[in-house]
């Protein structure tokens, strides 16, 4: 069952992402009264699919994005395939004004900056906005990058990387990208400014190599829950559940996620008690760690703290909306920057339709309606903002062909036929490379999978 959620989550995400960026497309050229011949949700042969007054609604061989195909429109030929030749002048895409162009070409990726946009909104809306936690350090693991950095219980940090009051999530995402790389801050203790200096543990899971801090900042008095819990392991044996509260381990009174993970480390070879609240009843569950199929002595559960939800007008979500859509450009663009650079290894930074299947899975089976849409938005920023590039065959590469048109026709000047199709012949073997890469790449990185016997983060502890 659940790899079957898995897939039908992929598929949706996919799916969705890729219609939602067409229909972009297809609403603005029927607005305009062009012609559509084609609404094609993936690429290469038809499979299946429908005709619908003058348009071939249809699912396509290759699942990896989609076409409009516009009446007068041979620039992709190549991948759409030839249009009709009795179509009326007055709906060729090719002879309507060059601004109508252009809006037709930016409707996709400005649909699918819109989902993005429109997700985190409507979440805020109906069920409010995280409270973030303050950069106040809490817990601390033993020996960890806080701890060797010289940082304390109680810093708040005030500049980050040289980001001035920086937030949690700004800092959590630094770190993220940045594994065994030495990053400046600066924190307030005791009124006092001290700086320092803080190299994340890199810790590398499923292929992907990540930087943590090894400590969490201050959620104040919030939950602790289970968040992730894996079958057939010591805890869920033992009967421990999705979203049971932690009261105590062995005792001890639960204040965060990390002060569970570090105990269960250091006590990993005697049973341990956890005193849980589930729907009100309070019980106790003794487990003990065992060797699990990853290699892994543990428990098999991540516990994690409950943010509280803040609730919030209409200002309140479009900003929270916004911002989390600026974070995700700010990390994507950073983690590209290093791959040009030379810090990061694009092996680590790109995924193909493999490393979307791993994520959505994961990302649905721990957070369930919110992780399924969440990682819907992801894709869409990221597809939307990827489109926009001035690569051939792309949108961008469409709109930068239309405007140096728009320049040389200033001069006299225009681009060929030939010329076109040469470009556009350029552009396409270059997203073929791109595609090949990305899914070999999936493909080293899933036979990488359990190579690495690492310790667990302390922000994202795996118990």
């Amino acid at each position: 069952m659940t790899v079957l959620i898995s897939i039908l989550s992929f598929i949706f995400i996919l799916g969705a992402a890729v219609v939602l960026h067409e229909f972009g497309h297809f609403i603005v050229a029927k607005l305009f009264k062009i012609r559509v011949e084609t609404f094609s949700v993936g690429f290469g042969p038809r499979l299946f699919g429908r005709k619908w007054g003058q348009t071939d609604y249809r699912v396509s061989a290759i699942p990896l994005g989609g076409y409009v195909k516009l009446g007068g429109d041979e620039s992709n030929s190549p991948i759409e395939g030839a249009g009709a030749s009795d179509i009326p002048e007055h709906e060729m895409f090719n002879l309507r004004p060059r601004w109508q162009r252009i809006l037709v070409a930016l409707a996709g990726p400005v649909m699918n900056i819109l989902t993005a946009l429109s997700i985190p909104f409507a979440g805020a809306m109906m069920y409010g906005v995280p409270a973030t936690p303050a950069p106040v350090v809490s817990a601390m693991a033993s020996g960890g990058a806080a701890e060797v950095a010289g940082l304390q219980r109680g810093d708040r940090i005030v500049s980050f990387n040289g980001i001035e009051n920086p937030k949690w999530n700004t800092i959590r995402g630094d770190a993220l990208l940045s594994p065994g790389q030495p990053l400046r801050l600066i924190v307030e203790r005791n009124g006092q400014r001290i700086p320092l200096t803080i190299t994340p543990t890199a810790i590398t899971e499923d292929g992907e190599t990540a930087g943590f801090l090894d400590f969490v900042p201050d959620y104040g008095e919030v939950p602790v829950i289970v968040r992730e819990l894996l079958p057939n392991s010591p805890a869920s044996e033992a009967g421990l559940q999705l979203r049971d509260v932690l009261l105590a381990v062995n005792g001890q009174p639960v204040h965060s996620a990390e002060q569970v993970s570090q105990y269960i480390r250091d006590h990993k070879n005697e049973p341990i008690t956890l005193t849980i609240n589930r729907a009100g009843q309070r019980m106790d569950i003794t487990a003990k760690a065992r060797k699990l199929p990853d290699g892994k002595e543990r428990l098999g559960f991540t516990p994690d703290e409950e943010v509280p939800l803040q609730r919030g007008g209409l200002a309140s979500a479009v900003t929270y909306a916004v911002n989390s859509n600026l974070e995700i450009l700010r990390l994507t663009g950073k983690a590209l920057g290093q791959v040009v650079t030379g810090q990061r290894s694009a092996r680590n930074t790109l995924s193909g339709p493999i490393g979307i299947y791993n994520a959505a899975a994961a990302s649905v089976e721990r957070l369930g309606w919110a992780g399924l849409f969440g990682m819907l938005g992801f894709l869409s920023l990221n597809l939307g903002i990827f489109n926009l590039l001035p690569i051939p065959v792309l949108d961008g590469g469409a709109i930068f062909l239309l405007l140096l048109e728009g320049l040389l026709a200033t001069i006299g000047l225009k681009l060929s036929m030939t010329v076109r199709e040469r470009i556009q012949q350029v552009g396409f073997v270059m997203v073929i490379l791109l595609m090949v890469f990305v899914i070999s790449n999936d493909v080293v990185k899933l036979f990488s999978r359990g190579s690495s016997d690492s310790k667990p983060a302390a922000t994202e502890p795996a118990k």
